[in-house]
């Protein structure tokens, strides 16, 4: 059943599956994003300081999609959530949003960097 790890931050079952099945392939994608996702979040940041909601809500859009390849629920809802607050313009709320979805990725990233070095089958 999908919902039996509803805590898990990342899903490995769903990343292979949106990769095709190719293990090599999905510690590919993992490396990409590694290096990805840091940037991003950089963007965020400063779109945050500098009042930039539109460029605030294409990281996170970008954020969004990508960690949504990998099954990281929590981490795609974050994005998700700050994607719309940018949209709205809501800047107030962007901090926390933001604040949130750092702490996810800092709890996923050991599950990036697993994936990453991982050695395909």
């Amino acid at each position: 059943m999908g919902f039996q790890r509803e805590l898990a931050l990342l899903d490995r079952a769903v990343a292979l599956e949106r990769v095709g099945g190719d293990p090599q392939l999905l510690q590919e994608i993992a490396q990409l994003f590694l290096e990805q996702a840091p940037e991003l979040i950089g963007q965020m940041r400063t779109a945050l300081a500098a009042g930039d909601a539109k460029v605030l809500e294409r990281a996170a859009h970008t954020f969004k999609g990508a960690v949504g390849n990998f099954g990281a629920e929590p981490a795609l809802e974050a994005a998700r959530t700050l994607e719309f607050i940018a949209r709205d313009g809501d800047l107030a709320r962007a901090q926390g949003a933001l604040g949130r979805l750092q702490v996810i990725w800092g709890q996923l990233l050991p599950e990036f960097v697993r994936l990453s070095r991982e050695t395909p089958a």
